[in-house]
């Protein structure tokens, strides 16, 4: 069997038919890493001890026929944000060099209940704040459609170590974009929950008002099932979906205002959902021109005001231009951050109410194609644009607290986007699952 080209759920259920041992399986994941070149740019570090001993318990379960579900012994990553009992986590970050929590991240701790097995930690931007999935002060990850480009961040090793086959899934956080973005420029399906959906305690922040954690996978049902994993909660029924009498609306600009590869594969792939009968129009609406005009301070003052005294404390341990982007949230008035807010919770419900008819609003899922890194590092002008212009797309669902989910077109290093309103998750990984299967 070929173990690493398969989707945890596929994996799940071969330990379940016998075919595959969850031990072998570990070690094989375990020695992957260790072979490949990629190993120490993917992973920040391997928690081996811990994810030997989770196989032989699942080895042992499955044996006796009282496995705790679908993913019961499937090893997974966890990108290095999460916190891990006894091994460091340090979010990328010199500043957080030596920090070693003393118990798991809840959703870490609802997964090894049910099962998982914990591969180890993945690399990312620092403190989460990009969307390149560049970190010179750590690692940066390769892309897998070509070493040389940007993985996408922040959680860049989390797809990765998905797309080289270095774990069956990853899980990551998203801020801004933060899963969306290397699961698209890395082929994979990436599942934003609704913000609050998910426990965020024993997750290093970044904002924690738009701050949310979830799964990159191969699958759709990859996602809904570790979706159900973290949150200790049955997964959505998958079955008999169709995209027949759906209702999609396409966001512009922000479907028409990209570069020419993502905006063709993006075209492509709706008129594949449209063959497999759903509905498709285009709108505009200026509530999220608004909020995408005026509230970007949110979040820098929000991760400023997280992080600003630990910044200031050692600013030279930093990545400049991530340190740069901190700052600029240091002269936010709280007086402008309160009504920004309020402002915001305003322009949400207008987004709400003009997208009520709809199953699911529709946008590439980045505006651009992964960038060169060794520009990135050399160019300050460019990494800015370029960053800004990775996370704009993404950026509308956190901005509208909407939930989620980027599917591969197709075409390399492209997605397609796909947002249900708040709580509406299960209800979005349906229609996923049903636009997944237009899309193959």
């Amino acid at each position: 069997m070929d173990w690493r080209g398969k989707s945890a759920s596929e994996l799940g259920r071969a330990i379940g038919a016998g075919d595959v041992d969850p031990v072998a399986l570990t070690e094989g994941y375990l020695d992957a890493v260790a072979a490949s070149d990629y190993g120490p740019r993917i992973y920040a570090r391997m928690t081996r001890d811990r994810a030997l001993a989770e196989a032989i318990a699942a080895h042992d379960r499955a044996k006796q026929g009282v496995r705790r579900g679908l993913l019961d012994g499937v090893p997974i990553s966890w990108k290095d944000l999460y916190d891990t009992a006894g091994v460091k986590t340090e979010a990328g970050s010199m500043l957080l060099e030596g920090r070693v929590p003393t118990q798991d991240a809840v959703v870490l701790a609802n997964a090894t209940r049910a099962g998982l097995v914990c591969l180890g930690k993945t690399h990312m931007t620092e403190l989460a704040f990009s969307g390149l999935g560049v970190n010179p002060s750590t690692a940066t990850p390769p892309n897998a459609n070509d070493p040389e480009l940007a993985p996408g961040g922040s959680s860049s090793g989390a797809a990765t170590s998905v797309a080289y086959g270095m774990a069956a899934a990853g899980i990551g956080s998203d801020t801004g974009g933060s899963i969306r973005l290397p699961s698209a420029w890395n082929d994979l399906v990436g599942f934003k929950p609704t913000h609050g959906a998910l426990s965020l305690q024993g997750v290093v922040p970044l904002a924690e008002s738009f701050d949310t954690v979830g799964p990159l996978c191969r699958t759709v049902e990859d996602c809904a099932e570790l979706f159900a994993v973290m949150g200790n909660t049955k997964a959505p029924d998958l079955r008999e979906t169709s995209l027949q009498g759906s209702r999609f609306a396409i966001l512009d600009p922000y479907a028409s205002d990209v570069r020419d590869g993502p905006g063709s594969a993006f075209q492509s792939a709706v008129e594949r959902l449209a063959n497999a009968g759903a509905r498709v129009e285009t709108i505009n609406l200026p509530a999220v021109d608004e909020a995408m005009r005026t509230t970007l301070s949110l979040y820098t003052a929000e991760a400023y005001g997280t992080w600003g005294k630990v910044i200031e404390a050692a600013p030279d341990k930093m990545f400049h231009r991530i340190r740069d982007r901190f700052r600029q949230g240091a002269d936010v008035l709280a007086a402008d951050f309160v009504a920004l807010w309020q402002r915001l919770r305003v322009l949400r419900q207008d987004y709400y109410k003009a997208t009520a008819g709809y199953d699911a609003i529709l946008i590439p899922s980045a505006a651009n194609l992964p960038p060169n890194v060794a520009r990135l590092d050399s160019d300050d002008d460019y990494f800015v644009t370029e960053n800004l212009l990775t996370l704009r797309n993404t950026r509308v669902g956190n901005l509208m607290g909407v939930c989620a989910v980027t599917l591969p077109t197709g075409v390399p290093s492209t997605g397609i986007m796909l947002m249900c309103p708040p709580g509406d998750d299960a209800r979005l990984l349906r229609l996923a699952k049903a636009a997944e299967a237009s899309l193959a």
